[in-house]
Parts: C-alpha cells; structure tokens; sequence
C-alpha cells in the first residue's frame, strides 16, 4: 500500500478520557491510609513507573529527551504517560515499547471509544454492572500528521482489534520513521467521529482540563453517560 502522505494539522480542542482516579490524586493514594504510607508507596512505585524509568533513561523506545518538562505546564505528566504506559499487544498505533496519546476532535467520539473498550474489558471479566467516572482532558496540538481520512478501506481501520492493531502499528512505525508527529484517522467506534494519535511531544502546546463523565452499565446494559 502507499505511503500516506503528511499534512499540517492544528486542532485547538482535541478531547481525550482519563480515569478521574489519575486526574484527582497519586494513584497510590487509594491503597494509603495516609500521607506516610503513600510517601512509601510512591517511592516503590518510582522503581517500576515507566515515566520515572523514562526520565532516567531505562526505557528503549522513549529517551528522556523527548518528555515534557513542568515548564510545559498543566498536563505535561499526562502527556509523559500517554507514551510511557502501553496495554499488552499494544493500541491500534502503538506496540509495548512505546505509546500514544489518542483523542477526539469530538468529546462525543472520545465518550464513544472509550465506551467500546471498556464494554469490552467488562464483557471479558463476566461482568454485568460498573460504573466509571472520567474527566476531560483537551489539548491544543499542531504538527504533521499522516491523515488516514482519504483511506477509509484502510487495513489498519479494520474494527477488529486482530487485525486493525497489527497494520496500525506497522503504519505508525513508517510515519515516525518519516519524522511525522501523528496519525489523524475517522473514528471506527463512531461514525463520523475523528481521532488523532499522537507519537510525539512536540505537537503539543497546551493542555487543559475539562469536565467529568459517569459512565454506568446496569444488568449487562449500557453504557448510560452522565456529565458531572
């Protein structure tokens, strides 16, 4: 298949979902009883955080070079995690070794994605209830991005995961190799959605953060979404 070609791309407000669990506190902090136990938790978690391990170097596919400062600004340890933390097999454009940020130029297309995965996730576990809270994060990026939207039959937008994730990654790996900071792409959990994944820090200028979101699955149905 063709090489995809890469074009300027400068989106303001793009959404992307995180656990409000990491948006509020440590994420030790739940399993503390207080400030001391979570002082201790955090130093044994430093030994094995893949963002620590990335600022001392110790991971392959990210250098230290390449994370955000605390001059960035609000959501620099966001961004840092969203390429340091990977999901066994990877994403639909990332493998183990490094990860992306994904968002959605819509929060609609953003609730709709992580909806699907997590649906998923609950399905497989023999779950029927859950409720999750998520709260907003909204990014203005600007870089070169390689934009899958005139390849619709694209392999790498099949909604398998088997076999959309491994030509994604395949896909990724040439973009960077090109030196491109991204892939925007049609949603394939919401028609009519779009989505951008994001390889690098670079493309970043400003982080915020939005509003919260419960979502709720009842006797195996759902999900309901409620802002708030």
């Amino acid at each position: 298949m063709s090489e995809i070609p890469l074009a300027a791309f400068d989106e303001k407000n793009t959404h992307r979902l995180i656990a409000q669990a990491y948006a509020d506190e440590p994420a030790v902090a739940p399993l503390a009883d207080d400030a001391a136990e979570i002082a201790i938790l955090t130093a044994l978690e430093a030994r094995t955080s893949g963002r620590l391990m990335a600022e001392r170097g110790e991971l392959d596919e990210v250098t230290p070079g390449e994370l955000l400062t605390p001059d960035f600004g609000y959501g620099h340890s966001f961004v840092n995690a969203a390429l340091v933390y990977t999901r066994a097999g990877g994403n639909r454009f990332n493998g183990e070794g490094r990860g992306a940020w994904y968002a959605g130029l819509e929060i609609e297309t953003s609730l709709a994605e992580i909806a699907f995965h997590l649906d998923r996730e609950i399905r497989n576990a023999g779950g029927t209830d859950n409720r999750s809270r998520y709260v907003q994060l909204i990014a203005h990026v600007e870089g070169w991005m390689a934009d899958l939207h005139r390849e619709p039959g694209h392999p790498c937008l099949d909604p398998d995961p088997a076999k959309g994730y491994p030509e994604g990654q395949k896909v990724a790996r040439e973009v960077r190799a090109r030196g491109g900071h991204g892939i925007a792409y049609p949603s394939v959990r919401r028609a009519g959605g779009n989505c951008v994944a994001v390889f690098s820090t670079v493309a970043f200028r400003k982080v915020t953060r939005g509003g919260g979101y419960l979502l709720e699955w009842k006797d195996g149905k759902g999900p309901e979404i409620r802002e708030g």
